[in-house]
């Protein structure tokens, strides 16, 4: 049997390389031909999977997290100027303790700081990767850091020439719009530590920026699909950097050749840290298995968690499985170890898993 696996990272976890090292070591020692394709969607482990497609380094700057501590982060460059920056690296939930998540002030400021330093280092294009954000500022703070870093302050029209030859591609598999019931708070405010009042109270701001924005510019990119992605920084980009939003998983997809690497395939195996109906609103393993579909391979896939099974069997996967036990806390299952050996009892046991009896 060939198994391609092409599986998004387990987030706070395990990355889509350690997903897969696993999975696949398991395999081999059945015989099993195996080839592993670390992949990302825009969220965490972007940067990597990116840099690697594009044949890019990895290089370090100083910046900002969004409590304004000082941190190391990296981004990467291609050999043509590309810069692939994943905006978690500066701005990521998980830069934060749980008890220090609050959106009302934390602030995408490093992410503009790490652009800042790829304009100044010469880079023009860019790949921005938005998922995993602990904020909800719109963009602000990027904004911010950009004026402060490209012209010392004095305004955003006072570093426009510089960036008129720059342009930005946002990978994300976030459709939503800036602010309203679809919008970033409504949507992801909770997850940041949001209460209902904060949620009110940032969905008003950044109706707000918006409103003043469009007065500005004379247009107005707020219900463009994506504005909404990481907390506003989408619509940061699209309305004053000109970006434009794609599928990071398309993007990336279609950058490694992924429908070439299928040829000869058996069984695709792709997966997530929770998999549910969301999966198939164009997150990484709806469009694994969109592809593989067309060439008529058969799709498994894999998550910590699974919600919504029956859903997601009637979009084609051929099987669906939770690697974690039921009765296992959450505690316990995102340990790395633990998901490790999970991942491996699942795929000592694949041979007879078959989809669940309706």
């Amino acid at each position: 049997m060939k198994y391609l696996l092409a599986i998004d990272s387990f987030k706070g976890c395990l990355s889509s390389a350690e997903v897969e090292e696993t999975i696949a070591e398991a395999l081999r020692k059945q015989g099993a031909d195996v080839t592993a394709i670390p992949l990302s969607d825009g969220g965490e482990g972007m940067l990597e999977a990116f840099t690697h497609a594009l044949n890019g380094t990895l290089r370090e700057v100083s910046v900002h997290d969004p409590l304004m501590r000082s941190l190391t982060a990296r981004y990467g460059v291609t050999a043509e100027g590309m810069a692939i920056v994943e905006t978690s690296q500066a701005c990521g939930l998980t830069l934060m303790t749980e008890a220090e998540r609050n959106p009302m002030i934390a602030t995408t400021y490093g992410v503009g700081e790490m652009v800042a330093h790829a304009i100044l280092s010469g880079c023009r294009q860019f790949i921005i990767g938005l998922g995993g954000s602990g904020t909800s500022d719109c963009g602000i703070g990027m904004l911010q850091a950009l004026t402060e870093r490209l012209a010392g302050g004095r305004s955003f029209d006072a570093i426009r020439p510089l960036l008129e030859d720059c342009r930005f591609t946002l990978a994300s598999d976030v459709r939503n719009v800036l602010y309203g019931e679809q919008g970033a708070a409504y949507t992801f405010g909770r997850q940041k530590g949001a209460t209902d009042d904060m949620i009110r109270v940032l969905d008003e701001r950044a109706r707000q920026f918006a409103e003043s924005s469009a007065r500005h510019w004379g247009f107005d990119k707020s219900s463009e699909p994506g504005a909404g992605a990481a907390g506003g920084l989408g619509y940061a980009f699209m309305q004053y950097l000109g970006a434009k939003a794609v599928s990071g998983a398309d993007l990336l997809l279609d950058l490694i050749r992924f429908d070439k690497q299928m040829e000869g395939t058996d069984v695709v195996i792709t997966g997530e840290g929770r998999a549910d109906r969301q999966t198939l609103m164009g997150k990484l393993p709806e469009r694994v298995l969109c592809r593989a579909k067309a060439q008529h391979i058969p799709v498994w896939l894999m998550a910590g968690r699974i919600a919504d099974r029956e859903a997601l069997l009637d979009a084609g996967f051929e099987k669906v499985a939770a690697i974690t036990p039921e009765e296992m806390p959450n505690g316990e299952a995102i340990l790395p170890a633990t998901a490790r050996r999970n991942l491996t009892k699942w795929i000592e046991r694949t041979t007879t898993f078959g989809r669940q009896p309706r």
